[in-house]
């Protein structure tokens, strides 16, 4: 399909610079790779290399047009997108103030200036010094790990996804650099979780310490030689009520012989005549 008539129904027909653009970062494409091995069909492409020609010039672009025009979702659009876009060699130049002022955060400018300087330190002396040389700090990846996890440390409200789509990564990249830069930066970057200890929870065990059986040794209970000594005393209690209430019993009798006698009347069972003979009846 003709990139110029994808650039009628997205607006940028009257645009001939991207068009032109757009051109010639498609055959870029072709010349480098297949693009159908990461599953980009030849609209999708078109459609892709006018965002990338967008992006490089002055100009606004509709991307949720674009969306729907390519046949795919939002998220496979934007992984196909950061997948071209890496293939080809191009790279997204991210302002941190330009990011702060995008989502809102300018406070934390410095922050993140003195946190991407922090992990560069801290990373390049954790490598050997051959390889120390090689090592590329100007992906985007990197300033946006530090921004988002520097607004998460001040509690500031960032969208990740809308984070990873400005940057052109994938969330597996971003996940892995961020991991990356709260290991070696966390006295910077790291948010501390309280968690409160089990013993601490007391919840309703004062029911449960009610019984000397449930008490703990290591919560400054009973040991088990006084467990036996208080479940001696608690029974030699029980027998003395017991005691008591029996000599209370047998006094009340002896003053009140009529009242404590009972009498035992047994009841004899007498059948009537006319529930045997229909007994009779019945047998016969």
């Amino acid at each position: 399909m003709d990139i110029s008539n994808i650039a009628r129904k997205l607006d940028l027909s009257d645009n001939n610079l991207v068009v032109r653009k757009a051109a010639e970062i498609r055959r870029l494409c072709d010349a480098q790779f297949d693009s159908s091995i990461i599953g980009v069909g030849e609209i999708c492409k078109a459609v892709i290399c006018l965002e990338i020609a967008a992006s490089r010039l002055p100009v606004i672009f509709d991307r949720q047009a674009a969306v729907k025009l390519s046949g795919m979702s939002e998220k496979a659009y934007t992984r196909s997108f950061n997948s071209l876009q890496n293939v080809i060699g191009f790279k997204i130049k991210l302002n941190i103030k330009e990011l702060a002022i995008q989502f809102g955060c300018v406070r934390i400018i410095k922050s993140v200036q003195n946190i991407l300087s922090s992990y560069k330190e801290r990373f390049l002396a954790s490598l050997p010094a051959s390889r120390r040389a090689n090592a590329d700090f100007t992906r985007p990846v990197f300033t946006a790990a530090a921004f988002y996890l520097c607004a998460k440390k001040q509690k500031l409200k960032v969208d990740k996804l809308r984070l990873i789509e400005v940057c052109g990564t994938s969330e597996s990249e971003f996940a892995c650099v961020s991991t990356s830069m709260t290991d070696l930066c966390f006295d910077c970057v790291g948010v501390s979780k309280e968690k409160k200890d089990a013993k601490d929870v007391k919840g309703n065990r004062e029911l449960l310490d009610v019984l000397p059986g449930k008490r703990r040794l290591e919560d400054g209970g009973y040991s088990s030689d006084d467990e036996s000594s208080c479940y001696k005393r608690h029974k030699k209690m029980e027998e003395a009520k017991y005691e008591d209430w029996k000599s209370t019993v047998v006094d009340s009798i002896k003053k009140n012989p009529e009242k404590g006698a009972k009498k035992v009347i047994q009841t004899s069972l007498n059948f009537s005549k006319k529930d045997e003979t229909k007994e009779l009846q019945v047998d016969s």
